[in-house]
């Protein structure tokens, strides 16, 4: 799937802020993503017509964070964050997040119970004829005062198999300097995909 990509020329590049109240940011990060076998997968379902029948299942659509991520991750062979978020009240049950409780496919395996933050589509932006942005919001409730720093963050395709209920796969990842999110800031992340 690498030269699948590859031949392409899918890209990403993902920058972190930290936004106040008052209006001023911090950016934390400005890098480079990294787009995983996963984007292939999906790809490769709906240029062979062999999954889903609907163009809406091949949205990139929903993400995920976790806070066991590391650079040995950053490889196209990477199906899953290492310590996704588990449940609501982690990602924070009195935040404005919209969130999904659904399948995700793992190197063709399904598990189940995995939670997805849904991007919505004001927050989904074409930037010229090969890029779109996605906007990625934690308000300041959201994953607030966490056991461990969030240090990793992925993209999923919403359902290319076509299953009757939402099986997503990760198609960008990438990890960061560990950042103890709390309640005095709302924590973006600006994500640019190039195809």
């Amino acid at each position: 799937m690498k030269n699948f990509i590859e031949q392409m020329g899918i890209t990403g590049h993902l920058q972190i802020a930290k936004s106040y109240s008052d209006g001023s940011e911090d950016i934390i990060f400005d890098d480079h993503n990294i787009i995983v076998s996963g984007m292939g997968v999906g790809l490769s379902y709906m240029f062979t017509a062999s999954g889903s029948l609907s163009v809406l299942d091949y949205q990139i659509d929903r993400f995920q964070v976790g806070v066991s991520g590391g650079s040995e991750l950053e490889v196209s062979s990477t199906a899953a964050l290492s310590g996704a978020l588990t449940s609501i009240s982690e990602y924070g049950a009195n935040s404005n997040l919209f969130l999904e409780q659904t399948t995700q496919i793992v190197n063709g395996v399904d598990q189940s119970n995995k939670i997805f933050a849904l991007i919505p589509q004001s927050k989904i932006t074409r930037i010229n004829d090969n890029s779109v942005r996605y906007t990625l919001v934690l308000d300041e409730d959201a994953c607030s005062n966490l056991s461990n720093p969030l240090n990793e963050v992925g993209l999923f395709m919403k359902n290319p198999t076509g299953s009757p209920t939402n099986k997503s796969i990760l198609v960008a990842y990438r990890s960061f300097t560990d950042l103890a999110k709390t309640d005095d800031f709302s924590l973006i992340f600006r994500w640019t995909i190039n195809f």
